[in-house]
């Protein structure tokens, strides 16, 4: 990842069954399973959804940042 910050826009407890196949698509994997085979750690049974978004550095002598991009987790 390049130079930057992420910027956390929410943080929302959920339960397993919000977890949908859209959602695990809109946050960069195939589907559910693949999601909680990198989600689903530890003996924790707690679920949050974690909206952030990349900001860029600044670039240098202009004080304007790059474009960002937004990601779900």
């Amino acid at each position: 990842m390049d130079e930057g910050e992420i910027e956390v826009d929410s943080i929302e407890p959920i339960g397993l069954l919000e977890i949908t196949p859209e959602l695990a698509r809109e946050s960069g994997f195939l589907g559910v399973v693949d999601l909680l085979k990198v989600a689903k750690h530890g003996k924790g049974q707690n679920v949050y959804l974690v909206r952030f978004h990349y900001v860029p550095p600044r670039i240098k002598g202009s004080g304007q940042r790059r474009p960002a991009r937004k990601s779900t987790c």
